[in-house]
């Protein structure tokens, strides 16, 4: 009897590890099958979708995809909403409403809400669950619910090269210079100057770059040390491959 069990339990485990192996292949093959890109749009119909755009499957929440442009070489992780104008089906007019410039990052579960203009500069990589919204709750009249008073509504301008960490909220009426920095889980509203650090909630400036004395204050981390000249990407896939053989002996 106990070798009979030992069999049983054998196949079981083999049959689940047949069927967990099965089940990562299909959602593999749905990964890929299910991403959109200019190629491959599904059903989304952009405005622009540009060259080496994708967005990874499973997407978020996407209306008024003809009222959003996106640049070349964008990367949507998977759950990320993209909406422009307050409801589905609704004529927003002959302008984009929501921009993203060519490399721009919005990380897993991210939303970005246009319900005016929302424009995203290129190369600015935001983190997971990162939300920027045009549109906010008013709260004028104290006998009405909140949700059924009518939103205000504020453009929103993120400049080029700026990185936006998790979870970071950006709040209707929002101007963020280039190379900006917002910490994880910061709020920000109002205008941020180029090449400056904001965290908090509300987000308020921690450091700024000064052309003369540089980073104020000044950076605890060293310098990054640049790649001498003449080095190859192939010498540093060596490397790294290097490394990676030294952590694992280790």
């Amino acid at each position: 009897m106990p070798k009979n069990r030992n069999l049983f339990s054998s196949l079981a485990r083999r049959r689940r590890g047949l069927m967990s192996h099965a089940v990562h292949r299909v959602w593999a093959w749905a990964q890929e099958a299910g991403a959109v890109t200019a190629q491959h749009p599904g059903r989304l119909r952009f405005g622009r979708i540009g060259a080496g755009t994708r967005l990874a499957f499973p997407q978020g929440t996407v209306f008024g995809e003809s009222w959003i442009e996106l640049g070349d070489h964008c990367i949507i992780g998977e759950q990320v909403t993209l909406t422009a104008g307050l409801m589905p089906d609704l004529d927003l007019g002959s302008e984009p409403i929501l921009t993203l410039g060519n490399g721009v990052v919005l990380g897993r579960g991210s939303h970005v809400i246009a319900d005016t203009s929302v424009s995203i500069g290129s190369d600015t990589y935001c983190g997971p669950y990162v939300y920027i919204t045009s549109t906010n709750h008013s709260y004028d009249d104290p006998d009405e619910p909140v949700g059924r008073q009518w939103p205000r509504m504020e453009p929103v301008v993120i400049g080029p090269g700026c990185w936006i960490g998790t979870g970071a909220v950006i709040l209707p009426g929002a101007r963020l210079g280039r190379n900006v920095v917002v910490a994880a889980g910061a709020v920000v509203r109002g205008e941020v100057a180029d090449h400056a650090v904001v965290a908090g909630a509300p987000a308020r400036v921690v450091r700024s770059w000064d052309p003369e004395k540089g980073w104020q204050p000044p950076l605890r981390t060293p310098a990054p040390v640049p790649i001498p000249d003449g080095v190859t990407s192939e010498q540093l896939a060596a490397v790294a491959l290097l490394l990676e053989d030294q952590v694992e002996g280790a």
